[in-house]
């Protein structure tokens, strides 16, 4: 329900954007380069390819294919219409909210408040924005218009929410396994959800806790996604396929998030009295997986290199071909 409330939201938007440019001339009021940046805003070097790779190459999305997305498909096939589009979907909510924030906002003046503002923008310039545009192409009142962007922007991160305590449901029963007990499905909700919850309530009742490590999101989000593409070059080198469309982005997708790890790290080290040493330390933590997992994953790749090419089977070749569905 709430992927059909979202693809009806995102027709509505885009619809209203199509009306409002070419009837009215709807133009962005965003400067093609600002230079009035607010103090403290990050170098657009690497938040901007930590920014679009959350997009367009997102660790999460690859947590999510193979504990939620695999489940659900009936031959593997399957997987390129879901993933493509998937990945078409996303791909048209980041421009719609791109046009929301630039085309959608009244005035340059008011561009520059909401931006200046540094910590107010966000969701809330994407509702103001979104709504403007619905409410000049099509007529709906701007109240209304709002309400409609507001409740994608709710749907969107409680979706996001359920499957993010899903998988982690699953890293808990994966790591539990391989240190030799099990968890049944009961016990490990309730430890996934005893962690979240007393991470969300740590800063106080007004769940602003659940916000504490969200400066982390993109680094680690980008460095899993690097973790997912050195699987897939591991795959693809062992069946002596064309591993350069994993190994290419996974090499510029690495060192930007490492990049930014690191400046990260070293903003929280001189953080002097208001030094956050959650923060920090797992900041120091992520860096050294990071370096780790670098090296087990060249080394990994060299070897399968060297190895034989990895034979598929003819149970393999029909699920490939369609012939025979994934589950029996």
């Amino acid at each position: 329900i709430n992927g059909v409330q979202l693809f009806v939201g995102l027709g509505v938007l885009f619809i209203g954007t199509l009306v409002a440019g070419l009837v009215f001339g709807n133009s962005f009021v965003a400067p093609a380069i600002n230079t009035a940046v607010p103090e403290g805003t990050p170098a657009i070097w690497p938040l901007l390819f930590v920014t679009i790779a959350c997009g367009a190459i997102s660790g999460f999305h690859g947590a999510v294919a193979s504990g939620t997305t695999s489940k659900q498909l009936d031959k593997e096939p399957d997987a390129r219409f879901v993933g493509y589009f998937g990945a078409v979907g996303e791909g048209l909510l980041a421009l719609g909210a791109i046009i929301a924030t630039t085309a959608g906002i009244s005035s340059v003046a008011r561009w520059e408040e909401i931006y200046s503002a540094f910590n107010d923008g966000g969701v809330n310039a994407f509702v103001e924005g979104g709504g403007n545009i619905i409410e000049m192409g099509l007529g709906l009142p701007q109240s209304l218009s709002a309400t409609v962007l507001a409740t994608m922007a709710v749907l969107f991160a409680a979706t996001t929410m359920d499957t993010g305590v899903r998988l982690l449901r699953f890293v808990f029963q994966e790591a539990a396994e391989v240190i030799g007990f099990k968890l049944n499905n009961i016990v490990a909700t309730l430890v996934t959800l005893i962690l979240c919850m007393a991470l969300v309530f740590s800063q106080g009742v007004d769940g602003s806790g659940g916000l504490t490590i969200w400066p982390l999101f993109g680094t680690t989000n980008q460095l899993l996604a690097s973790l997912t593409l050195i699987i897939v070059s591991i795959m693809l080198i062992r069946k002596r396929r064309n591993y350069f469309v994993a190994l290419v982005p996974l090499v510029l997708v690495f060192i930007a998030a490492f990049w930014a790890a690191i400046i990260q790290l070293g903003t929280f080290w001189n953080g002097g009295e208001d030094t956050n040493w959650l923060l920090l330390v797992l900041d120091i933590i992520i860096v050294i997986a990071t370096v780790w997992v670098g090296i087990e994953g060249t080394a990994a790749m060299r070897r399968a290199a060297n190895e034989p090419p990895e034979q598929e089977d003819a149970d393999v070749t029909d699920h490939l071909t369609g012939r025979v569905p994934m589950v029996k």
